[in-house]
């Protein structure tokens, strides 16, 4: 197994300050709409030294489509950019990670700087070889991986972070902790991931809340976007599991916020994962992984099918602190529509990259068994 990290962190106050020392670079800028309004986007692109040549393009949508990667190509041919500045959340980051790849393929870009400047707490985008795509035709996401896409450094500025509503701190933050759960009982699970996913689950317990509550929280801040950055690097080592390919899956088709269609299905399939839904037979060894992690919360010890249900609770406390629903019909999908197209949904779980590592192989009908639990 190969592991690693090859992406630069920038840290600290001081951390923007990266952006000044570029000089001669083309820059083009990838945000969307509403980062571009935003003071704290004025504040990331100030820092550009005027040596700089930049434009920015700002038509990066939620769940970016391959239309949106088609256009940041074309607008790439005239700068013909030696750097990409993603300054965003996940969906900008992925659609970034896409126009370079694409663009490189087809002779637009070459030997391109990324540097990813993440302005929410929540997918990790900024240190993982993952892309996540949508096809709009098909209403299906698509993973894309390679080394490739990888950026060369990320800036991690906590004081661009203040201003994030409290609704999508708490989607967000729930991404993260769904990312560093399914990391830590994957197929590739390993000492290394394990030691970033111990850390993060207590950090997220510990400072989400907080966040939540009072988002201009320095301090708090700086460790939940720390900790989605550990959980970026541990499931870029072990991939993730059922729980993305679910979220995938719906999200595609639905249009729900990932971090909170994450929230709702953690904790049944976890204790799927366990064999602890109605009619399984206990997994003791997955029981024993998730139980460690409610140890690592609370401090206390537990055999594996009482750590689980420790986990699963916590993890429902949790949700309600954060105001998410627990059933996926209180986010506005419609009954009707999602079981009309229940096989389809389950089939396109099945064949997420993500379901791949997942600790248990499921069918169609487990699926259909774990969405009947939230719908």
């Amino acid at each position: 197994m190969e592991i690693n990290y090859p992406t630069k962190l920038w840290i600290g106050s001081d951390s923007l300050q990266r952006l000044a020392e570029l000089k001669n670079e083309r820059i083009f800028v990838v945000t969307d709409q509403a980062m571009k309004n935003l003071p704290s986007f004025e504040k990331v692109v100030s820092m550009i030294d005027s040596t700089n040549d930049y434009e920015i393009f700002s038509e990066v949508t939620p769940d970016p489509p391959i239309s949106v990667l088609i256009a940041g190509i074309d607008a790439m041919k005239t700068l013909k950019p030696s750097m990409i500045l993603a300054i965003g959340g996940g969906s900008v980051i992925d659609a970034a990670k896409g126009m370079n790849y694409f663009g490189a393929q087809t002779g637009v870009t070459e030997n391109v700087t990324f540097i990813a400047v993440p302005t929410t707490s929540g997918t990790g985008s900024e240190v993982t070889n993952f892309s996540v795509i949508t096809d709009e035709t098909k209403g299906q996401k698509y993973p894309l991986v390679t080394d490739e896409i990888q950026p060369d450094e990320a800036i991690l500025a906590t004081d661009i972070l203040l201003s994030i509503p409290p609704h999508i701190t708490a989607d967000t933050g729930m991404d993260v902790l769904t990312h560093v759960i399914e990391s830590y009982v994957s197929t590739k699970y390993n000492d290394f991931s394990d030691a970033l996913c111990e850390k993060v689950v207590k950090l997220v317990f510990t400072y989400l809340p907080i966040c939540f509550e009072n988002g201009n929280n320095y301090q708090a801040r700086e460790k939940m976007h720390n900790a989605s950055t550990m959980a970026g690097m541990a499931f870029n080592t072990t991939s993730l599991g059922l729980n993305h390919g679910l979220a995938h899956s719906l999200g595609g088709r639905f249009h729900i916020a990932h971090g909170r269609l994450n929230a709702i299905l953690l904790p049944k399939v976890i204790l799927y994962n366990a064999g602890m839904l109605s009619g399984q037979e206990i997994n003791e060894d997955i029981a024993y992984r998730y139980s460690k992690l409610a140890s690592a919360i609370t401090k206390e010890s537990y055999n594996p099918r009482m750590g689980t249900k420790k986990l699963v609770r916590l993890i429902e406390q949790l949700n309600r602190k954060l105001k998410i629903p627990s059933r996926l019909t209180d986010t506005g999908l419609p009954k009707e529509e999602y079981l009309n197209s229940e096989n389809e949904v389950a089939i396109a779980a099945l064949k997420d990259g993500c379901t791949a590592t997942n600790p248990v192989v499921p069918t169609t009908n487990d699926i259909k068994q774990i969405l009947k639990e939230v719908i």
